[in-house]
This record gives C-alpha cells, sequence and structure tokens, in this order.
C-alpha cells in the first residue's frame, strides 16, 4: 500500500476501526493524524497506536495528502466551513463515511474540484469484518482509486459502485443491515430464555448458530442462500415448520419494505444537507 500522510476528521468509532486496520496492516503510525476537538477519543488512539493527534483540523488538513471526514452528517457542513477557507485541496484526495451527504454539496462544503470518494462502510469494520461500499468522482484517478480500495480493505470487503444514487441502496443492503441480523438474533434469544436457558447461554446459542451458518454460506459460494435454505429444510420436519410462520407472516416482503424504508431516509437526509 502506498504511504500517504492521512488526516482523520473525527475521532469515533469509524475513524478507530480504519485505523485499527491501517496499524494491523503495518501502515506506519507517524504518516496518520486524528482530530478531534475533544481529547477523550483523539488522545486513546494516540496512546494506543503512537499516532499523531491535534485539535486543530486545518492545521492537520493542510500537511495531509488524505483527508477523512469521519464526521456526523449534521455537522459536516460547519466542520468544513473552516477548511474551505484554510485548505488547498488540489492534489488532496478525500474521502468522507457521512451517509446522507451528495457530492455536490461537498463542492459547495469544500472546493468545486475536489478529488473525493464517498466510502458508506458498516459496523463490523469494527472488528475488519466490514463491507464498504466506495463511489469515486469521475475525476479521481485510478491511483487514488487504488489507495482507496487499499484502505478501507484494511477494514474488510470493497465494493466499487458505478453511480453515486447506488450508495443509499448499499445502506439499505449493507450500512443498516447489521441491526438487521441483530434484531432477530435478540428475537431468537429472548425466544430462547423464555424457554428456560439462562441469558448466557441463549445468547451464545443464538450467536454460534449464526457464526456458523454465515461460515458454512461462505464456504459454499457456489450455492444460493434458497440453496442453502433447502439444504436445512426436511418436508414436513421442525424447520419446514417454522419456515411456515416466517411466510405466513410474509418476512420477505418484511425485509423488502425495512430496505426500501432505509433508502427512503438516505434520499431524504440528501434534501436536508
Amino acid at each position: 500500500m502506498q504511504q500517504r500522510k492521512i488526516t482523520f476528521i473525527g475521532a469515533g468509532n469509524m475513524a478507530h476501526a480504519i485505523i485499527t486496520g491501517l496499524i494491523s496492516a503495518g501502515y506506519p503510525a507517524n504518516y496518520i493524524t486524528a482530530c478531534s476537538p475533544t481529547a477523550t477519543n483523539r488522545d486513546l488512539l494516540v496512546k494506543k497506536y503512537g499516532i499523531n493527534g491535534k485539535s486543530d483540523n486545518s492545521d492537520a488538513s493542510k500537511h495531509a495528502d488524505v483527508i477523512i471526514l469521519a464526521v456526523k452528517p449534521q455537522i459536516m457542513e460547519t466542520v468544513c466551513q473552516p477548511l474551505k477557507e484554510q485548505v488547498n485541496f488540489a492534489n488532496k484526495l478525500v474521502l468522507t463515511i457521512a451517509a446522507g451527504i451528495p457530492v455536490k454539496r461537498y463542492q459547495q462544503y469544500l472546493a468545486p474540484n475536489i478529488n473525493l470518494v464517498r466510502v458508506m462502510p458498516n459496523t463490523p469494520s469494527l472488528v475488519g469484518q466490514g463491507v464498504s461500499g466506495l463511489y469515486a468522482m469521475d475525476c479521481v484517478s485510478e491511483d487514488d482509486k487504488t489507495f482507496a480500495t487499499e484502505l478501507m480493505a484494511s477494514v474488510g470487503k470493497v465494493f466499487w459502485l458505478t453511480n453515486e444514487a447506488t450508495i443509499n441502496d448499499i445502506i439499505a443492503v449493507t450500512g443498516s443491515a447489521p441491526a438487521y441480523f441483530f434484531l432477530f438474533m435478540e428475537s431468537m434469544q429472548q425466544e430462547a430464555e423464555r424457554l428456560g436457558f439462562d441469558s448466557k447461554t441463549a445468547r451464545e446459542l443464538v450467536l454460534y448458530t449464526a457464526q456458523g451458518s454465515a461460515a458454512l454460506a461462505a464456504s459454499k459460494s457456489d450455492l444460493s442462500f434458497a440453496t442453502l435454505r433447502e439444504q436445512v429444510t426436511s418436508k414436513g420436519g421442525t424447520t419446514a415448520k417454522a419456515l411456515e410462520q416466517f411466510y405466513q407472516a410474509n418476512l420477505p416482503q418484511i425485509v423488502t419494505n425495512a430496505m426500501r424504508a432505509a433508502i427512503r431516509r438516505a434520499e431524504e437526509m440528501e434534501k436536508q444537507f
């Protein structure tokens, strides 16, 4: 991986995850700077990994080759304003991991000719098992795209998107999806406890079953999820009876409705910024 000076604006969970991935991959700590007006998260990263820490976003950005905007969408414009006034973005690569803010807004927030990649990661990035969707403006070079790929590959799988609107779709498919699985697992644990298992055992039964199911699916990549489901389901058996309940409740349509709702919300957010 190329060694470029990287400045993170924001030192929250996702910045922490990416920095962890970079350091684990052997990226030099002295090439990484975490910026945050509050010292708590920033100093934790400095102490843990030996990276640089600063409170002045503009000063750190001036000396960076790559700037990663890792702040909440609601404060993005406020955070960007000083950068627009004080930083020359020529020859800098900017990555943003904020949902709901389209490229055209960053051209207003920072610079019309900004070299920008939108990144939509998900929370399993915190354990190096994330999925990130990336969309680059046409002006982004192949060299910069390769760097963005390698950077996000340090925390999981990377998928490039051909148009910006697909960012909203991948939010529904991967960004929000860990919560879908957690809700399903939560519901299974609650029923296991009602059946008499203690909380710890119930959680482990559900967790290890989920892990095993994912591992089995990964080991049989030539098989569809539908085929894997069929292989577990004997006609007239217990699994078939359980699945009947899901189909009677129209689970596939519920999933569709939920994912479409996530997309609509992402589209609404774009209109707010």
